[in-house]
């Protein structure tokens, strides 16, 4: 029953299922309260028709603006407006209120309680319009007080005959008044429960704010200290590379010392291998703990290409690869730290090679113009075993290695992409990568020709030529 009384109801409001709930409860109680509440005045009607001796004008225009109540529902179905359906209620039953005051009892007339409730509902329905019940009560309050100076009040109806009406209006008045208030200490209570969670929510994003701050600083507190202790580290590590180098050439090759020699590259190889993962954390935690320095120096990117190749050539072919370098004959110069851009190609080279058997590795280097900012963009692109899709997202995340089952056969800390896109970053640009499983990748690093807060590396003899592709056989 009620539910279909709820859809009776939802059914003159357009917008229902997207209002807010106090919203929704406001006009569903408009809604209810104009179908139903004219019922109580019926009485009123049926009662001053049978008590006026020669119902006319005035009382007719009464009882067509009682039922008028009727139709205010369907103006909100049509307009889907309730503060133009409720002016309009409002000014309905202010008219009534006086005009009915006015022909039947004056001061004492049974109609004048209505005036009381319109007011309220007013600021009820219009709470954030004031100013417009008060210029339509003061409207209507001019109009009745000139229709008194000019005529009176008429005895239409002797007064001790609308005693029994002045009853059945202040009862049918106070019932609509009780279901008001009733109804506005419900809406009151909900208002008040809703200000309380937001308070709740608001008092625990608060807490949240703070508790991130702790972990911020805690976060930072433990990148300083890695790379301190980092730092601590590469100094035995050095001694330890060193001197392992240094037995390996006092030793004369023979076979009563190549069990010796042997255990000598092992101890470099690994002391070679913790230095490298000792580096890596030492680059993160100085990237995290915001104290890296960036370089912003000249430099020559036909340098830097040919540099870049002859570093990476040995470990290309220790996998029966062939490197490909494509570039113009003279790219130029540009201005950034070489150093952390040298790292960032060389480990993105050098992932390519790992992961690529007897296959093709490439490094495209392109001058480009986008918009008024001149860049540089690096592709390594490779045939090796490609990436899954799903890997992707959480590539460039610290400590993750998306070679799925191979980790251990290709080893790494998982730390070598997510700190060149760090690099990168800083730098003013970022690397994409495009990536097929069991066809292969392609990194693209794209980074400002002139650093951030430095003049723009300028040199007419290098011009924009077309690409020349370099072979490199293994």
């Amino acid at each position: 029953m009620l539910n279909q009384a709820l859809k009776l109801i939802d059914s003159f409001i357009l917008n229902a299922a997207v209002l807010e709930r106090s919203d929704l409860s406001v006009a569903r109680n408009f809604v209810f309260t104009h179908l139903f509440g004219p019922f109580l005045g019926q009485a009123i009607v049926i009662y001053l028709y049978r008590t006026d001796p020669d119902p006319g004008i005035e009382c007719w225009t009464i009882i067509v603006s009682i039922w008028l109540f009727w139709t205010l529902p369907f103006v909100l179905k049509l307009t889907n407006d309730l503060h133009l359906s409720a002016i309009l209620s409002v000014e309905l039953l202010t008219f009534t209120s006086l005009f009915g005051t006015f022909f039947y009892g004056g001061v004492s007339s049974p109609f004048l309680p209505w005036l009381i409730v319109a007011l309220l509902l007013g600021f009820f329905y219009l709470n954030d319009r004031p100013l417009v019940i008060m210029v339509l009560f003061a409207c209507n309050f001019a109009g009745f007080i000139a229709a008194y100076l000019a005529f009176g009040f008429p005895e239409i109806v002797p007064l001790s005959r609308l005693s029994s009406v002045g009853w059945i209006s202040i009862l049918s008045a106070t019932l609509y008044m009780s279901w008001m208030a009733i109804y506005y200490s419900n809406i009151m209570s909900m208002r008040s429960t809703v200000e309380r969670e937001t308070e709740l929510h608001r008092q625990t994003a608060e807490k949240l704010r703070e508790a991130k701050k702790r972990a911020e600083s805690a976060n930072h507190s433990k990148s300083i200290f890695l790379a301190k202790m980092s730092h601590e580290f590469r100094t035995p590590l050095n001694a330890v590379i060193g001197y392992s180098e240094l037995l390996l050439e006092m030793i004369e090759p023979s076979t009563a010392t190549a069990q010796k020699q042997e255990d000598l590259r092992r101890i470099n190889a690994a002391g070679k291998h913790l230095l490298s993962l000792v580096t890596d954390v030492l680059d993160l935690s100085k990237i995290e703990s915001d104290t890296i320095e960036l370089k912003a120096e000249p430099f020559s990117l036909d340098d830097f290409c040919e540099q870049v190749t002859a570093t990476i050539q040995p470990l290309v072919e220790s996998n029966k690869n062939t490197l490909s370098v494509q570039r113009p004959a003279r790219i130029g110069t540009m201005v950034g730290d070489q150093t952390k851009l040298r790292q960032v190609v060389v480990n993105l080279l050098s992932n390519a090679a790992k992961f690529t058997r007897e296959g093709t590795v490439t490094l495209i280097v392109k001058r480009q113009k986008i918009a008024s900012s001149d860049w540089i963009e690096m592709t390594v692109r490779d045939t090796g075993i490609g990436i899954p899709a799903d890997d992707l997202p959480r590539l460039f995340q610290d400590f993750q290695q998306v070679t799925g089952g191979n980790g251990g056969k290709y080893g790494g800390t998982g730390l070598g992409l997510a700190i060149s896109q760090k690099l990168c970053t800083l730098m003013g640009g970022g690397i994409t990568v495009i990536s097929e499983l069991g066809k292969g990748s392609s990194f693209t690093v794209r980074i400002p020709a002139a650093a951030p807060d430095a003049a723009p590396a300028t040199d007419e003899r290098y011009a924009a030529d077309p690409l020349s592709t370099l072979q490199f056989a293994s």
